[in-house]
């Protein structure tokens, strides 16, 4: 499955945003998914995560009452809507897909290219 996410920009502290990550390939209710996110000089870290179908979520704690992760199987698109956007939220964000559900990144085995979240104080 190839994944493309986008929707990253920049935005005051306080503000929101929206990702997107569309799979093409094949069908996306076949994986779980989540997000992580690099911010410079750090390691990437996870950021949500979600089941195949969406009955469970899973948050770091960093973002947890801020960000939703959800996702459309019928769009074969998963979102991350990001609210109360902080400074040390600037990073890039990517998208994953796995076969189960899971916060470690290592289980991820396909990975969006990225895009860049800036938020200004």
């Amino acid at each position: 499955v190839q994944l493309q996410a986008c929707g990253g920009g920049l935005v005051q502290a306080g503000g929101s945003l929206r990702l997107s990550c569309a799979a093409s390939g094949r069908t996306l209710s076949s994986y779980g998914m989540g997000w992580f996110r690099q911010a410079p000089g750090k390691e990437r870290e996870f950021v949500a995560a979600i089941s195949r179908r969406g009955g469970s979520t899973y948050y770091a704690d960093s973002v947890k009452g801020r960000f939703t992760i959800s996702r459309d199987n019928a769009k074969n698109t998963g979102y991350l809507q990001m609210n109360s956007l902080k400074p040390e939220d600037t990073a890039v964000y990517y998208c994953a897909a796995a076969r189960g559900v899971t916060m470690s990144e290592t289980e991820y085995d396909y990975w969006g290219q990225g895009t860049q979240v800036t938020v200004s104080s």
